[in-house]
């Protein structure tokens, strides 16, 4: 494979083509990891065998998923939001694997919206936000696929995003950052939800529900499935790390 590589371009060095040494991992740092993963990486190991990893997976398929509670105020958001809405690129040169601009990104979530939305997310001046559930109409998270704007929202405080659809890459990166839960619900929620309302989703296996307490209704949410126990050990790396398919990060 690598010869016929070569023999198409003549500029692909066997160099270019071998397999990266340790040392390139210990070089490689993601500014979405909570660790050091130069250390973490400097005693790299071989992944798990195929047989382990697949009988972690088929534990985690048979247990059923624990209940997850999630209790506060709503913030009310309508279709289109898209990522320079919740977070501008102006933001995005804060690190998140840095504590200090971790929290610093959550006091600019939202901050995008139009000025037709009088209450802000998070408040001026706080750093984080009075509203753990935010409620969107469709396509949620369009735009540019920035890993920042899932972040953002969990720096804020928030717990789960609860819209009518998402824009795919943002359900993917809110799945692999594991920072917020992106809920589908059966109808237009956003419709019939106001921002203050006082409000619970109570996240389980198969019959998930959204309740507005303000309001007495109750709203039916579609099973979020695989990506559950992803978000719930906090990540991909972390559930990667959880499976055994990567050394921890202590190793």
């Amino acid at each position: 494979m690598a010869a016929s590589l070569q023999s198409a371009n003549p500029i692909l060095s066997s160099r270019t083509l071998a397999s990266p040494n340790r040392s390139s991992f210990a070089q490689f740092r993601s500014p979405f990891l909570r660790f050091d993963s130069a250390s973490a990486s400097s005693n790299f190991k071989p992944l798990v065998s195929r047989e382990a990893s697949s009988s972690f997976v088929a534990r985690s398929a048979a247990e059923p998923q624990e209940r997850k509670t999630f209790h506060g105020l709503c913030y009310v958001v309508g279709d289109n939001i898209d990522t320079d809405q919740i977070i501008p690129a102006e933001f995005l040169t804060l690190v998140p694997s840095n504590p200090d601009e971790y929290e610093k990104l959550g006091s600019y979530a939202l901050v995008g919206l139009p000025a037709a939305y009088k209450e802000r997310f998070v408040q001026p001046g706080e750093m984080k936000t009075k509203y753990s559930i935010i409620i969107g109409g469709e396509n949620f998270g369009c735009g540019s696929s920035r890993e920042h704007a899932p972040v953002c929202l969990g720096a804020a405080g928030a717990k789960a995003v609860v819209a009518q659809s998402y824009a795919r890459i943002f359900f993917r990166n809110s799945v692999a950052t594991g920072e917020i839960y992106p809920l589908d619900s059966e109808v237009r929620v956003c419709d019939e939800c106001k921002t203050g309302d006082v409000a619970t989703v109570e996240l389980r296996e198969g019959d998930s529900i959204l309740i507005n307490h303000t309001t007495g209704k109750e709203y039916k949410l579609k099973p979020i499935g695989d990506a559950g126990p992803v978000i719930d050990a906090g990540g991909i790396f972390a559930y990667a790390r959880k499976a055994g398919m990567i050394p921890s990060a202590a190793a």
